[in-house]
């Protein structure tokens, strides 16, 4: 659910009905409509469709339930009232339908159903899979069935839309979101949601076949419907920022707190800061301007003459560049343009060129949306900067997650293994929800090929595949299995997982490590990994065979609880065999290093991270290991006398790549020297960024997910909470307070909310830990051991 159309004169606040089944377990409906297009409409063509129908009642029943889905996307009103908007994406054999209650926007007599429906073609965002032009809406009982989707509805095509094939502005950078739209207002239909609009373009609809649900023994198309599990989007009014620069108007414009008028045969130029990172739609409304051109361009940052976009916070020098979308007026009183699709922006510029008729821009609102997340994760300290990083991370997750995960929701909006890890880690900890989190796991299930991997992103109508990525989907169920309670959910995916390591086992080499030779083998963005590619000999590299160990020890595990225990012993010992020979192959006794090849000659903070966080390297010698390498990014680092310097040959993680060399940190040890390796998120915060970049400057995004896992350090590794065993049916807190002073924590358990606080004194620190009832656990400190009990504890822990 992720798509608006135009709203126009509509109240877009309300919403009539309640999207229903939100739970996990949703019994399918058999479905009888069929699905519907308009006469002559292409299939495959970007187009935008307006359909209705007309229902009489003679009493508004109690309850008026209707499962409604559409390809690519609908929206869905009632006698002029917005219902909801979908569907959530997903691919033809899971193609998901949305459920309403439409009797609170029903009466007695003459209702309109009506639906805005479009598919973008080879346009639309690379995440949206597709068959062909359809819309199905069909009534949960008999009783309904007059509201079925048939040749009954009436439908025509708008011919207001166009979309550029190009997005312009946006150079060779990696751009597979929405297209911007060019909307030309005098032959936009304005009525299609009203009952007065009786216009002779208004046909008969033809149907595309029957509708049917996953698991039938035949069907008539492509579609598979299955329900969607999602809660609704949240929508919900937004700030829509104050004017910073002008052009071709005197004085400064009061916009949008208040109307601009625009003379006729005139250019002007509005630029807007909202301050922070948005995901929304945007309604312009205007009046007259016939013949005018207005231009609204989005975008994260600005930029130089040199494409340098610096500190966030400057404008002077500086232009936009982005996608846009085009508006063309008629002339009438207070239209109102809304894009199909949200856009993402900080900094938005509004270009009006008029013709011989004055324009006036009367308002500008918007609707931020995005998934239904409660930050219900709790964080204060002493230092203020921990503060500003807990907040810009959890902006970049909610903005980076709507009906489904996405890198990044500018440039990309596709739901990567390697970035969901994270997000569901962040989802599972500061929020305590894992709804968006199952139907990412269930997605990559869903994307296995036939050989056994999955696919690197998914839903994705252009086929990618990252081995790597593949092994972290393992890591990500065995994540879900330790911080959520459902083991039937995680033992449903172990037949995926079986396959993927088949996939991994065929391509073993005679060292029995895998050897990578198709698809895409990255590891990281880093300096010295060419297209993101970590050094290979041969295929085998010490991060893939690193990556491939975590994935069988975590199915080792899984196995033995859940599945097969023959299969469990299997992969222990397959596991035990790969940690001794990367030991064997990659460690350099003259570098002290594991390194990326067996040729013992390029060295990364990444292979380093993993064999020390995977106990690849000895216990007695990771704290060297890691103080050398954080020594190369992070100056609180030192060589200390007699420690080797690091190789000529090394190259240092990415934003993304730091959660796991955290996770090496606290592995060696060295929890306590966490909040130092924080530089980066300090310098993102000192150039003016509202959420977390890709990666160091120069970046192509300003709002990468992959980048806010500090939102779960913070609580997993400074306040120290993390499940000691499946289900978090134990925990386990050992904090990590650097130079604290004090910090207080709530944590959202699956069994309820945990609270602790630590307070620093002179003669030791106290910490204060309520756990939730029948939760029980273990604090740590120091060496040694304190047992905690339901409810509340109180501890004195000397150093």
């Amino acid at each position: 659910m992720k798509l608006f159309a135009i709203w126009s004169v509509l109240s877009i606040g309300a919403v009539a009905g309640v999207a229903a089944g939100q739970g996990a377990a949703i019994a399918p409906h058999n479905f009888t409509a069929q699905w519907i297009t308009a006469a002559g409409a292409p299939g495959h063509d970007p187009v935008v469709l307006r359909m209705r129908k007309e229902l009489t009642l003679a009493a508004v029943p109690a309850h008026f339930v209707v499962h409604v889905s559409a390809d690519n996307q609908f929206l869905l009103m009632v006698n002029g009232e917005r219902i909801g908007f979908g569907p959530s994406v997903g691919d033809v054999q899971h193609w998901r339908y949305e459920t309403y209650d439409l009797a609170p926007a029903l009466h007695a007599g003459k209702n309109l159903i009506a639906a805005t429906v479009w598919n973008l073609g080879d346009l639309a965002p690379i995440r949206q899979i597709s068959s062909r032009l359809g819309f199905v809406l069909d009534p949960d009982t008999a009783a309904e069935k007059a509201i079925a989707t048939n040749s009954s509805w009436m439908a025509k095509v708008d011919t207001g839309f166009n979309f550029p094939t190009k997005t312009p502005g946006l150079g060779d950078n990696y751009y597979v979101a929405s297209p911007g739209e060019q909307l030309d207002a005098a032959s936009l239909d304005w009525g299609w949601s009203r009952p007065e609009d009786n216009s002779p373009s208004w046909q008969p609809a033809v149907s595309v076949g029957g509708a049917v649900t996953r698991g039938v023994h035949s069907e008539s198309n492509s579609w598979l419907l299955v329900p969607d599990t999602l809660p609704a989007m949240e929508v919900s009014p937004a700030p829509a920022g104050k004017v910073v620069r002008s052009t071709g108007i005197s004085g400064a414009p009061s916009f949008p707190a208040g109307p601009v008028e625009i003379s006729a045969n005139s250019h002007v130029t509005l630029l807007l800061d909202r301050e922070t990172l948005t995901t929304a739609f945007p309604t312009l409304t205007v009046s007259g301007g016939k013949g005018a051109k207005v231009q609204v361009t989005y975008a994260e940052a600005l930029m130089d003459d040199a494409g340098n976009k610096g500190n966030r916070n400057e404008i002077a020098g500086k232009h936009i560049v982005g996608m846009m979308d085009e508006f063309m007026p008629d002339g009438a009183e207070a239209r109102a343009f809304t894009p199909l699709d949200w856009r993402t922006w900080r900094y938005m510029q509004i270009d009006v060129t008029t013709g011989a008729q004055p324009l006036r821009l009367d308002s500008l609102s918007l609707m931020f949306t995005a998934f239904p997340f409660e930050h219900r994760a709790k964080f204060a300290s002493d230092d203020p900067g921990l503060t500003d990083i807990w907040n810009v991370g959890w902006r970049t997750a909610r903005l980076c997650a709507h009906d489904a995960y996405m890198d990044t929701p500018y440039w990309e909006r596709l739901q990567y293994v390697g970035d969901t890890r994270i997000q569901t880690l962040i989802s599972y900890t500061n929020a305590g929800d894992d709804r968006l989190a199952r139907q990412a796991i269930e997605a990559f299930h869903a994307s296995l090929l036939p050989e056994g991997i999955g696919q690197s992103r998914y839903p994705s109508r252009h086929l990618q595949v990252i081995q790597n990525f593949s092994l972290l989907w393992i890591g990500m169920v065995h994540d879900f299995w330790y911080f959520r309670d459902d083991p039937k959910f995680v033992a449903a995916q172990l037949p995926g997982i079986r396959g993927e390591l088949s996939y991994f086992r065929e391509r073993r080499d005679a060292d029995g490590l895998p050897a990578l030779r198709d698809w895409w083998p990255f590891v990281d963005w880093a300096t010295g990994f060419p297209g993101g590619d970590s050094p290979m000999l041969d295929g085998v590299s010490a991060s893939g065979a690193l990556f491939y160990l975590e994935a069988l020890r975590n199915a080792a595990e899984m196995e033995a609880a859940l599945g097969d225990a023959a299969l469990a012993r299997e992969d222990v010992a397959e596991a035990e065999h790969v940690r001794a020979t990367i030991l064997a192959k990659f460690w350099s006794k003259d570098e002290g290093l594991i390194a990326d090849t067996t040729e013992l000659k390029h060295f990364s903070q990444q292979a380093n991270a993993l064999a020390v966080w995977l106990d690849v390297v000895p216990a007695a010698q990771q704290g060297d290991v890691v103080t050398r390498i954080f020594s190369a990014t992070d100056s609180g680092f030192k060589l200390a006398a007699g420690q080797k310097p690091l190789p000529k040959e090394f190259s240092p993680a990415s934003n993304y790549f730091r959660f796991y060399l955290a996770k090496a940190l606290v592995h060696a040890g060295m929890a306590d020297r966490y909040i130092e390796t924080l530089a980066p998120w300090r310098t993102m915060l000192a150039n003016g960024l509202s959420t977390w970049a890709e990666q160091p400057e120069p970046t192509r995004s300003d709002s990468h997910a992959w980048s806010a896992h500090p939102n779960i350090d913070l609580l997993t590794t400074v306040a120290g909470i993390m499940p000691a065993s499946p289900q978090f049916k134990t925990v386990v807190i050992s904090p990590a307070l650097g130079s604290l002073k004090h910090l207080s924590v709530t944590y959202p358990s699956p069994h309820g909310l945990i609270l602790v606080e630590y307070t620093v004194g002179a003669s030791g620190t106290t910490a204060k830990v309520t756990l939730p009832p029948e939760l029980t656990g273990t604090l740590k400190w120091d060496g040694k051991n304190y047992p905690l009990s339901s409810g509340a504890n109180a501890l004195i822990l000397r150093p």
